[in-house]
């Protein structure tokens, strides 16, 4: 009981800081200004960004496969990548979408420690990614933070993921901890697989460059050209904000990293709010047919209670 009601006050908080941030965004942007601007937006940029965000799911799904080696088959686990990106996007702070794949995953291996680990290295993977296009971008668009309040913004966060990632990996914090120690031993046996960990980067890449491709796509669906180096460098910062578990959904603090990243190439407040709400449609609209899984796989589990027993089974025989 506590911990559903500690669930409840902490959508309440998100809901209010979501609620507080697009406020200001959108009083500093205008709301009509915002609207016009989605309404003119061009139909063929804004399906190809719903279909990018589709290529990305499923290329994220190949990636995910990777890490889990002979457990099921890629359709399966596209489902339950969708799913994940259903809850995600409609339901955060009731259950996040990770959890839910993450439960629907153990049911099939029964083992806690590979599905944390699974579901942690696609995530960490990710932003080491993420990290690297940012980093490499940035001499050639170091302009565009001269000068501005948050000019070592990006060095202070690659280095504080850096030093992270050594204090998790290279003193192994949390070793002692029982569910989090496996995790451990699934990292040192794929650490040595080098093949593996170069193919699950080389996907986060076109994973990650789907997202950004989407964002100059739609933004040139609304007639702006911003210069690609700019979103190299702006977007994976604003998916880096986005992901702090203090909104829902990222909304306002997408919007309010949009303003002010964009901002120093001259974007102003209304485009860049218009082009934040415009993307979060796109990955809106193409996360529902995780809803569509999510509906089959709960129907036939009723249909079927050894449903989860008898996909493991049929994995197992495929390997």
């Amino acid at each position: 009981m506590a911990l559903k009601l500690n669930r409840i006050y902490f959508l309440i908080i998100k809901l209010a800081i979501s609620s507080a941030l697009l406020y200001i965004v959108l009083s500093k942007a205008g709301l009509k200004q915002v609207f016009s601007i989605l309404k003119d937006m061009s139909l063929p940029a804004f399906i190809s960004a719903i279909f990018l965000y589709i290529l990305a799911q499923l290329i994220s799904t190949l990636r995910w496969k990777l890490l889990l080696p002979g457990v099921l088959g890629m359709r399966k686990l596209f489902s339950l990548y969708m799913i994940g990106a259903f809850f995600n996007t409609f339901l955060p702070g009731v259950i996040g979408g990770d959890a839910v794949k993450g439960f629907y995953l153990y049911q099939v291996t029964g083992k806690g420690s590979l599905t944390l680990a699974s579901i942690f290295m696609d995530r960490y993977l990710g932003f080491v990614v993420l990290m690297a296009i940012c980093t490499i971008a940035f001499p050639f668009g170091y302009t565009y933070f001269q000068g501005s309040r948050i000019e070592w913004l990006l060095p202070i966060i690659v280095l504080s993921f850096i030093i992270a990632s050594l204090l998790i990996f290279g003193l192994r914090l949390g070793k002692r901890i029982k569910i989090v120690s496996g995790f451990y031993d699934y990292f040192h046996a794929y650490r040595n697989q080098k093949g593996v960990i170069g193919k699950a980067l080389l996907l986060s890449a076109f994973i990650q460059l789907s997202g950004i491709f989407s964002v100059y796509i739609l933004a040139l669906g609304i007639g702006q050209h911003i210069p690609f180096v700019a979103c190299l460098i702006f977007l994976p910062l604003v998916i880096l904000f986005t992901t702090l578990p203090i909104s829902i959904s990222g909304l306002g603090v997408r919007e309010g990293a949009f303003v002010l990243f964009f901002g120093l190439v001259g974007i102003k407040p209304g485009i860049a709010t218009a082009l934040s709400l415009a993307w979060f449609v796109t990955f809106a609209i193409g996360s529902i047919l995780g809803l569509v899984e999510y509906i089959r796989y709960k129907k036939e589990s009723i249909e079927d209670p050894q449903y989860s027993q008898k996909v493991a089974i049929g994995s197992e025989n495929k390997k």
